[in-house]
């Protein structure tokens, strides 16, 4: 079964920012010969959440697709790539996700292979765009308010936007305790559903994509805590 991993990496000030901002582009070929690794993207982060336009230089994030979830978790572990990108790094975070359901293309591909499964517990969502240059302004506007509207949700228990490319790439990740809590947010009438009306009648994506995941495992920690272990307070 397909295992998605999505690896957060936040780097102290000096030569490590400098140096996660250069493997950009330098990780590129290592990424490209690790072994049963499938599609995968590095990607940057936009200031405070990342759901701006202005670069963070401080977080970055590696998403990779692998058949299964022991080889992810090998590979993660194993592969030089990823222990360098851990080293330098003062905080670090894994999600390992598995595909429920996806539509919608990613650099002219589908990247993800969907399982349907009745598997309870924490999911994931992710919604990726290739913004038309004409519709950046409106979209950006219109963002932050998108933010706080899913920071302000009870229920959330992780978010983060980020992204390949400033202004042109948006990616949004979140993590609800169950379906139906990220459903009803998705449903309700309020500043996200008035944006997905505003992109259909405005044609503002030259691409988008829309997957959702059940959330398998995590490692690391992010902002000194594992996102997840709110479940057990909650509990």
């Amino acid at each position: 079964m397909q295992t998605v991993s999505l690896s957060f990496f936040r780097f102290p000030p000096g030569f490590s920012r400098l140096w996660a901002f250069a493997m950009m582009g330098l990780a590129r070929r290592p990424m490209s010969r690790i072994h049963d690794i499938g599609f995968w993207k590095l990607c940057g982060s936009g200031t405070g959440e990342g759901f701006t336009p202005l670069p963070n230089t401080a977080v970055y994030a590696i998403l990779a697709t692998w058949p299964d979830l022991a080889t992810a978790k090998d590979r993660l572990d194993t592969t030089p790539i990823f222990r360098r990108y851990r080293a330098r790094a003062t905080e670090s975070y894994t999600l390992y996700l598995t595909p429920t359901s996806s539509r919608g293309a990613w650099s002219g591909t589908a990247p993800f292979i969907p399982q349907p499964t009745q598997s309870s517990g924490p999911v994931a969502a992710l919604t990726r765009a290739t913004i038309r240059p004409r519709a950046a302004l409106r979209f950006w506007r219109r963002e932050p308010t998108i933010s706080r509207a899913i920071g302000a949700d009870p229920n959330v228990l992780f978010k983060i936007g980020i992204g390949e490319l400033p202004l042109l790439h948006q990616i949004t990740v979140s993590i609800w305790p169950d379906t139906a809590s990220m459903a009803h947010f998705a449903r309700a009438d309020g500043p996200h559903a008035r944006a997905i009306r505003a992109v259909r009648e405005g044609d503002w994506f030259r691409e988008e994509l829309y997957a959702r995941f059940h959330v398998a495992a995590a490692t690391g920690t992010w902002h000194g805590q594992n996102p997840l272990d709110q479940l057990d307070h909650a509990a």
